[in-house]
């Protein structure tokens, strides 16, 4: 079974910003061993997709990575806002 890797970004990332439809994930390279996922928010939600000190995000990419050790790939999430 393998990972929806869009659908388990957003379900993390809807619930933590203010506008959840603004929520952009974006599979940019998805070769058999690396996946780059780019994340668009909100330019009010930044804040707090990132966290304090980057600890929210740092959470979002243990999750990716834990996932990705599954499926013996490396995730690569870039944050940013539109």
């Amino acid at each position: 079974m393998a990972i929806d890797f869009e659908k388990l970004v957003i379900d993390i990332v809807k619930p933590l910003v203010v506008y959840p439809d603004d929520v952009v994930v974006k599979i940019l390279s998805d070769d058999d061993n690396e996946i780059s996922i780019q994340l668009l928010v909100n330019p009010d939600d930044l804040g707090r997709v990132i966290g304090r000190g980057g600890r929210m995000a740092n959470a979002i990419r243990t999750i990716l990575y834990a996932g990705g050790t599954i499926e013996n790939t490396r995730i690569r999430l870039d944050i940013d806002s539109y």
